[in-house]
């Protein structure tokens, strides 16, 4: 038979109860541990971003975090899983293990029955991610030519926009009103996905509200063409996703600064 706390314990302040202390106890110890886990992992986006990956050491980012070498191997076992919490976390906005197409901010917009709308939508959802995610970007395109854990983060990376991209144009498609085949209409997503553009237009020409706008702008025009020529409509998708194939990524951030 269970034994239950008595009426002493329940009531008197002053009595200790092993099963209340032990349950507080615990509550603590997991939220120390995961207020740890926050100073690292903030710890290692500054130094990664400042430093770079390649010249960051656990003892730096230790050191950054306040926290002892082994508390950082213990958390994370070494600095390529380092590398795959932060980015992670900077693209989803927290820890939880739920990719972003999952969640309901992302799917809010796949519910939108407009297409047009639901573009104008997911537009503005990426900007927070794309100002997350930017400065990690930038650093792996620099670091990825002689730092292997940077390219296989950014191929995952492209993996897993294109994945996105796929579901975004079969849910496009699905609604009978894209204008153009569902294949481009992936291509041109996956092509705006990576927040080079926005950085662009943003962090180094001070847009805000217009840059929305633009990041739209191609995705609507895959929608806009509908009843159009095929020649037309295949006019007005190119003129539409010239402008995102147009820019890349600065060269200097792929030559090596950062790694």
């Amino acid at each position: 038979m269970q034994t239950q706390p008595s009426s002493t314990c329940l009531t008197s302040p002053t009595t200790s109860c092993p099963a209340v202390k032990r349950s507080y106890a615990s509550t603590l110890r997991q939220e120390q541990a995961r207020e740890t886990r926050r100073r690292i992992i903030q710890a290692v986006h500054h130094l990664f971003v400042s430093k770079g990956y390649g010249s960051t050491t656990i003892a730096d980012i230790a050191s950054a975090a306040g926290v002892a070498v082994e508390t950082v191997y213990a958390a994370f076992r070494n600095k390529q899983t380092l590398l795959r919490q932060v980015w992670y976390v900077s693209f989803r906005g927290d820890e939880t293990d739920s990719r972003l197409w999952d969640r309901p901010e992302i799917r809010a917009v796949i519910a939108e029955p407009d297409l047009t709308r639901r573009f104008r939508a997911q537009a503005a959802v990426y900007p927070a991610v794309f100002r997350r995610i930017t400065p990690l970007l930038l650093m792996l395109q620099g670091a990825a030519a002689n730092q292997p854990d940077a390219a296989a983060m950014l191929a995952e990376f492209d993996e897993r926009r294109l994945d996105a991209a796929t579901k975004y144009a079969r849910a496009a498609a699905a609604t009978g009103q894209l204008a153009t085949g569902e294949d481009e209409c992936r291509d041109v997503l996956w092509a705006t996905l990576d927040g080079a553009l926005w950085h662009q237009l943003v962090a180094e020409r001070g847009w805000v509200r217009r840059a929305i706008r633009v990041l739209a702008r191609p995705a609507v025009g895959l929608h806009i063409g509908k009843g159009l020529d095929p020649g037309m409509a295949g006019r007005a998708s190119a003129s539409s996703a010239a402008p995102w194939t147009a820019h890349t990524v600065p060269s200097h951030a792929r030559t090596g600064v950062g790694g």
